[in-house]
């Protein structure tokens, strides 16, 4: 039986607050099983004895890794269902249980944060639900839409910007 599965891990968020979290559902972070050091039996983190491990994350805000840890939490209870390519739909209901759709319909700071959160974690099925909900948010905005979504300046010169305008005008009138 493996021992580690008992045991509480301290995640500390950012601004240095610490969570307690089981490890059976910290492990859901492939960043948490390589700092526990792996799968392998040699390292006992039964926490009876000693004090939970430590896992500093400095990329994560306490708002967001609250989020994480909800969602980690309820996948381990409810593991979501795995999303698919193509997509069935653009309406992540349809994609995913009600429960997940739920927990990405929130702002669009906190949904890029819980993205940045999920890749510095290393939590696939999370990055997949958050970049698949950035999905839904761009998809059939134009170019200028998706650059003030994700805050990127238009480096275009006037006569380039004029060049991509009159392209864009000759491949409408082709269609």
């Amino acid at each position: 039986m493996d021992g580690d599965e008992s045991g509480i891990v301290k995640l500390v968020s950012k601004e240095g607050d610490t969570f307690e979290v089981p490890i059976q559902i910290a492990k859901l972070s492939n960043l948490v099983v390589t700092t526990l050091g792996g799968d392998d039996d040699t390292h006992d983190h039964d926490n009876t004895d000693e004090e939970p491990i430590e896992i500093p994350l400095p990329n994560v805000r306490t708002q967001v890794l609250a989020k994480v840890i909800e969602y980690c939490t309820h996948f381990s209870a409810e593991p979501m269902t795995p999303i698919t390519t193509p997509l069935k739909s653009t309406r992540i209901d349809e994609i995913v249980q009600e429960w997940y759709a739920d927990f990405v319909d929130v702002d669009q700071i906190m949904l890029f944060e819980l993205v940045t959160a999920a890749n510095f974690m290393d939590i696939k099925a999370l990055l997949d639900l958050t970049c698949l909900a950035v999905s839904v948010l761009i998809k059939g905005k134009s170019a200028e839409e998706i650059r003030r979504i994700f805050n990127i300046s238009n480096n275009f010169s006037g006569e380039e910007d004029e060049i991509r305008n009159n392209t864009e005008m000759a491949t409408a009138g082709n269609s």
